[in-house]
């Protein structure tokens, strides 16, 4: 594959991350919320806390730090595990009416982001060369993205605050959530999952 396709199919997955995991999901969030719709509200709540971890991906991405390529390699797999995973929203899912609207776009969602989780896994995974070659070809086009949405931060940071949003700012607070986030999956893994299994109760 030549440069400029792989710089295509990187800029088609961060389209793809925009579609169907930020712009669809949050309209969904609203629309389970207008409707009232708890068990949808639960799982999509669950998402977003989960989806997290490609915002810190970006965070690190736009200071060029290697962990960032790890993150955005590792969160489309928990993206779309998180909206699999849970057996009582499963079940509570499949005994909506089948075609009704709100449960029927959510159910062809969790098909399409499995679908981009594979692809953005299978272009990713190239990406995570650049943690030993920093100039590595495939390196380039995974920094575009941040870059681009750097430049947006700081334009409106500086026009809401008169403060500068550099580089290295966006790689601190990318440390600091992943942080967080690392230890939000300890918890998960040794105390809510031995406790209370595949049922998303209070998570």
């Amino acid at each position: 594959m030549s440069e400029i396709e792989y710089r295509l199919l990187v800029w088609l997955t961060y389209r793809l991350a925009g579609i169907f995991a930020l712009g669809l999901p949050l309209v969904l969030l609203i629309w389970s919320i207008l409707r009232n719709q708890s068990s949808l509200i639960r799982l999509l709540i669950i998402y977003w806390k989960v989806s997290s971890l490609l915002a810190i991906s970006l965070l690190l991405l736009a200071d060029h730090r290697p962990m960032g390529y790890i993150a955005f390699f590792l969160a489309p797999f928990l993206m779309a595990s998180s909206v699999w995973f849970w057996t009582d929203l499963n079940e509570e899912l499949a005994d909506q009416p089948p075609f009704r609207p709100l449960p029927f776009t959510v159910k062809l969602w969790r098909w399409a982001l499995t679908g981009f989780a594979v692809l953005a896994g299978t272009v990713s995974y190239q990406s995570l060369a650049c943690l030993n070659f920093v100039q590595h070809a495939n390196c380039l086009p995974w920094l575009e993205g941040p870059k681009l949405i750097q430049q947006t931060i700081e334009t409106l940071f500086k026009f809401l605050f008169g403060a500068q949003w550099t580089e290295p700012i966006s790689a601190f607070i990318g440390y600091i959530t992943l942080f967080a986030y690392i230890l939000g999956v300890l918890q998960l893994l040794l105390v809510k999952l031995p406790k209370q299994g595949r049922i998303a109760g209070g998570f």
